[in-house]
C-alpha cells in the first residue's frame, strides 16, 4: 500500500469556463462569498493575486470543522486553463506531508469541464484518501456554477 496518491475527477458545469478559470486565477477572494458555507476567507500573504509563487490563506469548513491552508500558487496555465496550488502551512498537513490541488478547466461548447486533481502523500497507512476533500470540491464547484448563472 503506497502512500502517495493522485485523485482526479471531473465536475461538468454549464457555466463559462473561462469565468471559472479566471476565479480561480485571479480573483480566488471572491470564493468565499459565491460560497459562504465552504469558503470563509481568502487572504493574499504575499505576492499578487494571479501571480506564481504568491502564497494564499483560505479558511475553510471541512468535515464540520473550521480548517486553514496557507498555499503557495505552484503554476498558471494559462492554455490549459489551470492553476495549481501547494499546500505549505494548515490543517491538511497533519494527515499528509504534501498535498497538492490543481483545478483544470476545458470548454467544451456550452458543457465544460471542471477538473481537480489532488496529489498527495499520507503521513502513514493509516490516514485515508482526500475523498472528502474531493466532495468539498464538488461542492464548491456546483456553487460557483450556481452563481455564474444567475
Amino acid at each position: 500500500m503506497s502512500l502517495t496518491g493522485k485523485l482526479v475527477f471531473q465536475i461538468e458545469i454549464k457555466s463559462n469556463g473561462d469565468v471559472f478559470h479566471e476565479l480561480f486565477k485571479n480573483k480566488p477572494y471572491e470564493v468565499s462569498s459565491i460560497s459562504p458555507d465552504i469558503v470563509h476567507g481568502c487572504e493574499l500573504h504575499h505576492g499578487d493575486w494571479g501571480t506564481v509563487g504568491s502564497i494564499i490563506f483560505w479558511t475553510y469548513t471541512h468535515d464540520g470543522q473550521k480548517k486553514v491552508a496557507k498555499e503557495i500558487i505552484e503554476s498558471i496555465d494559462k492554455e490549459k486553463k489551470s492553476v495549481t496550488f501547494k499546500v505549505i502551512e494548515g490543517d491538511l498537513l497533519k494527515l499528509y506531508k504534501s498535498f497538492i490541488i490543481t483545478v483544470q478547466v476545458e470548454n467544451h461548447g456550452q458543457n465544460n469541464l471542471v477538473i481537480w486533481t489532488l496529489q498527495y502523500e499520507k503521513l502513514n497507512h493509516s490516514v485515508p484518501d482526500p475523498t472528502t476533500i474531493a466532495d468539498l470540491a464538488t461542492k464548491l464547484t456546483k456553487d460557483i456554477e450556481t452563481h455564474h448563472l444567475k
